[in-house]
């Protein structure tokens, strides 16, 4: 007699607990990778530590730098959904800056992954390599960076910004507040240097508005 088909034997149920499987694997290994590096993922050890066949996750990824750049994928989107979707919100202008750098700032602080930036860790250990990981965490940052010159052009397009002042160089100093901020408090310094951040940041702004100075509200 024909055993009677239930609906997650179907395909469709399949396909749905390997995508909820993904998803499980892929949250546990951006928090790993944003500690250990991405170098500390392996089939073996998410297996082991979630319960699951090492069979069943060599089936969804594959070789180790597979499971490596889908952690990076993983860990943008996240990214995307923690920092840059809320500040889109707000509308262009130097208003837009500073919620860009408060999401990032409050991303960091409220350790979304618990090593702190994931891709300042990953960064770091993949910077003197090279392959499609090294490219991987090479296209997010572009793209960030590309993000936060954009915002500034849009706030300068305003008036709100010194037409003369370099958007590279301005979005580069930013960003280097925000990393510096990210590894000082790693290293003990706490709100501090999250502060001291936000602080440095106004006053480059202020400067770069030709002195003026808005109120910072959420300071």
């Amino acid at each position: 007699m024909k055993a009677e088909t239930t609906l997650e034997d179907h395909p469709d149920g399949r396909v749905r607990r390997g995508n909820a499987t993904r998803r499980t694997v892929l949250r546990h290994a951006v928090d790993v990778a944003s500690v250990e590096g991405l170098d500390g993922l392996s089939i073996g050890r998410l297996a082991t530590e979630l319960s699951i066949s090492k069979s069943g996750l060599f089936a969804l990824f594959g070789a180790k730098e597979e499971l490596q750049l889908a952690t990076i994928r993983a860990a943008k989107r996240i990214y995307v959904d923690t920092v840059v979707t809320p500040s889109l919100e707000t509308p262009p202008g130097l208003g837009r800056v500073r919620a860009l750098v408060s999401a990032w700032l409050d991303y960091s602080r409220g350790r979304v992954f618990p090593g702190g930036c994931f891709f300042a860790r990953t960064g770091y250990e993949y910077a003197a390599r090279e392959g499609k990981v090294r490219d991987a965490l090479i296209a997010a940052r572009h793209e960030w960076l590309a993000l936060v010159e954009q915002t500034l052009r849009e706030a300068q397009a305003l008036g709100e910004l010194d037409p003369d002042d370099s958007l590279p160089q301005l979005a580069f100093e930013l960003s280097a507040f925000l990393d510096g901020a990210n590894f000082e408090s790693l290293l003990g310094g706490g709100d501090h240097a999250y502060d001291r951040a936000r602080r440095a940041i106004q006053d480059r702004l202020v400067s770069a508005n030709r002195g003026a100075s808005e109120p910072w509200t959420d300071a």
